[in-house]
């Protein structure tokens, strides 16, 4: 059996688009790196495909990185967030197209104009798109929303992770809670209400119970939202994601009451920049960035090799704790 760049990788421990990289005359800032993948695939007998080579002479050296939608539906640091780490990961020689799938005039793909495709799927209304890079015969990575199409699929478990963020509400003695969800036609909305509903069943609380209103991930339908869940006896507020538990805080705080002394605030996402240096909130993290490099890295494998098995792949959410959550435990048992 003739050896792959997949071995090589293996033998050396790095990914397979860094030996691609290496193999090509590339990773000249990491010499050493180079020199090992160079003398292991001496050692293995490595010979490149004849076929493979002749496919890499009609490559475009482009990449499709589609969203959504960038002006309406991806939150802008989420976007960066994304682009910033699929630029990172990618080889040198390559460049990124940054689109959105609404404006995708439909039937215009090609291999001529992308080696592959990376999605950013947040609605089932991406599925035509997806198809059509299927039937071109298009190298493609799924990440952010569970498909069923025949496509690498990377994704988190945001349904756990929003149980996670309200069990630690119901644990520190929160019972008076309420929501902002997100836009309700995005799968990550419908997940991750999936998930506090879960953790209320889990402790035999009546989820119908509790007020809950509708945001659209931005700011300022946080802002609004809190102000409207403060008409509620509540003690917590738990949101879809930090940008609108930002707003949700501006609306507290204007009421004259403090977090989380008299409100906690819970969010999604763990915007690190904002959360770590403006206003340290507890969120589960969901890293987008790391989820945009494995989707890069793969998408590499799969242009390198289409025959590598595609599948489903989950990385995990983290609960990030820090000063938003009060313990009101002993207030509540008291009561």
């Amino acid at each position: 059996m003739s050896v792959t760049i997949k071995d090589i990788a293996k033998e050396v421990g790095v990914s397979y688009s860094t030996v691609s990289r290496a193999l090509r005359g590339g990773l000249g800032d990491n010499s050493k790196t180079r020199d090992k993948i160079l003398e292991t695939a001496h050692r293995l007998g490595y010979t490149p495909n004849q076929n493979a080579v002749n496919l890499k002479l009609a490559k475009s050296y482009t990449i499709g990185l589609y969203f959504s939608n960038i002006g309406s539906m991806s939150s802008p640091f989420i976007l960066h967030d994304v682009v910033k780490s699929v630029y990172n990961a990618i080889d040198n020689s390559y460049n990124v197209v940054v689109k959105g799938i609404d404006r995708h005039k439909p039937n215009t793909l090609s291999t001529a104009k992308y080696d592959g495709i990376l999605i950013l799927s947040q609605k089932p209304e991406d599925d035509e798109f997806i198809e059509e890079a299927i039937e071109k015969n298009i190298p493609v990575v799924v990440f952010n929303r569970s498909v069923y199409h025949n496509v690498a699929n990377i994704l988190t478990d945001e349904a756990k992770g929003e149980m996670e963020a309200m069990e630690y509400l119901i644990q520190n003695g929160h019972r008076k809670i309420g929501i902002i969800e997100g836009i309700p036609s995005l799968a990550s909305t419908r997940t991750r209400h999936r998930g506090w509903r879960q953790a209320f069943q889990k402790y035999n609380l009546e989820a119908d119970s509790i007020p809950v209103v509708t945001g659209d991930y931005r700011i300022r339908s946080g802002y609004y939202g809190g102000k409207e869940l403060l008409n509620y006896e509540i003690t917590a507020i738990l949101s879809f994601n930090d940008e609108m538990a930002f707003g949700a805080a501006k609306a507290i705080e204007e009421a004259g009451l403090r977090i989380p002394d008299d409100i906690s605030v819970i969010g999604f996402d763990n915007i690190g920049w904002f959360c770590n240096t403006v206003f340290p909130l507890t969120t589960v993290e969901r890293n987008m960035g790391m989820l945009a490099v494995r989707a890069t890295e793969l998408l590499f494998e799969l242009i390198e090799d289409r025959k590598k098995s595609i599948s489903k792949v989950f990385l995990d959410t983290k609960l990030i704790i820090r000063d938003t959550v009060k313990d009101i435990s002993d207030k509540e048992h008291n009561k």
